[in-house]
């Protein structure tokens, strides 16, 4: 497996402790909004890969997959052909640059949720976390209800228009699950809600470039044993990405957790993806803010990340030094 992280389109101190700790598999999205060109677009795709190609950095992943192609899609609306023929130029381009795997999802209306975002974790680190309840009285959206089916049919039709074109172009699509895994919210269904949904998607477009991200903190919060659903997801060898991260709760309420406090064994984790011969990309994710970090940017702050990416690499080293048995 290889470490990757998740890093700015334009150079920050970050890029520089990735490649201090040995990372150079960089994640990023591409830049969206009314003073950028379109995200599927060959030059602005180019110009930011060589950015990071001339930093010593490799750009290996997109997530997620942009906005503005994706929201149409997964609601299924009138212009959704138009969009899916965007998503393909895209898959096109990240072919041409050999960008490798592409991690959407399809949360449709609302992205991932948390309603909390500076709990207090272990010594005070402060973390995110979801709460349901807190949502009792919230409105619908204005997309009003959608239902599971109608997700899985818009799912199905976007998988069928955009599997060949992966394939062709050397692609992977890594669909992220629902975070949180509960459903509905606000009226609007959620249907990646359990490792047996996730391979659902496996198997509605059977391809070797049909697969998913498992990430672990959502999967936990799911309630079920992390290193059984590697194994059910990782041996039909389309787990593409992997998000290393742990929390305490379940899908209606649960808080994340620094990567070694978590309710997840995590040593059994590594081993899982080992065992199931997992050679994509694993990036760290959602980590505590530390002492004297303002948490402008929860989950994403430094210093949890280099303990987090530390711990992994550990776990890493000594399973494949046969440690960890």
């Amino acid at each position: 497996m290889k470490i990757a992280d998740a890093l700015p389109p334009t150079p920050s101190p970050m890029w520089d402790l990735c490649k201090q700790m040995g990372i150079t598999d960089a994640v990023c999205s591409v830049p969206e909004g009314p003073d950028q060109p379109p995200p599927w677009d060959f030059d602005h795709l180019f110009r930011l890969n060589q950015r990071f190609a001339d930093a010593g950095l490799r750009w290996s992943v997109i997530e997620s997959a942009p906005a503005a192609i994706q929201e149409p899609i997964k609601l299924g609306l009138p212009e959704r052909d138009r969009h899916i023929d965007q998503f393909n130029q895209l898959l096109e381009n990240m072919g041409r640059l050999g960008i490798e795997v592409i991690c959407h999802n399809w949360m449709a209306g609302l992205s991932w949720m948390r309603t909390s975002f500076a709990l207090r974790g272990r010594g005070g680190a402060l973390v995110t976390g979801y709460d349901h309840s807190a949502l009792a009285n919230a409105p619908l959206t204005r997309w009003g209800e959608i239902s599971e089916s109608q997700l899985w049919e818009n799912m199905h039709y976007f998988l069928e228009a955009v599997v060949p074109v992966a394939e062709q172009n050397g692609v992977r699509l890594a669909v992220h699950p629902d975070d949180p895994p509960i459903s509905p919210i606000r009226g609007i269904a959620r249907i990646l809600t359990s490792p047996e949904a996730m391979k659902r998607v496996i198997d509605l477009v059977p391809s070797p470039n049909n697969g998913v991200t498992l990430c672990q903190g959502t999967v936990s919060s799911m309630g079920v044993d992390i290193p059984s659903a590697i194994k059910l997801l990782g041996s039909t060898g389309r787990v593409f990405f992997v998000h290393f991260r742990d929390v305490r709760g379940g899908p209606e309420r649960f808080t994340e957790t620094f990567q070694d406090d978590g309710q997840t064994d995590m040593a059994a984790a590594i081993r899982a993806y080992e065992e199931v011969g997992f050679d994509g990309y694993l990036r760290v994710d959602h980590v505590p803010t530390m002492a004297s970090e303002d948490n402008d940017s929860p989950g994403y702050e430094t210093l949890g990340r280099l303990f987090a990416v530390g711990y992994v690499r550990g776990l890493i080293d000594a399973t494949n030094h046969g440690a960890l048995t």
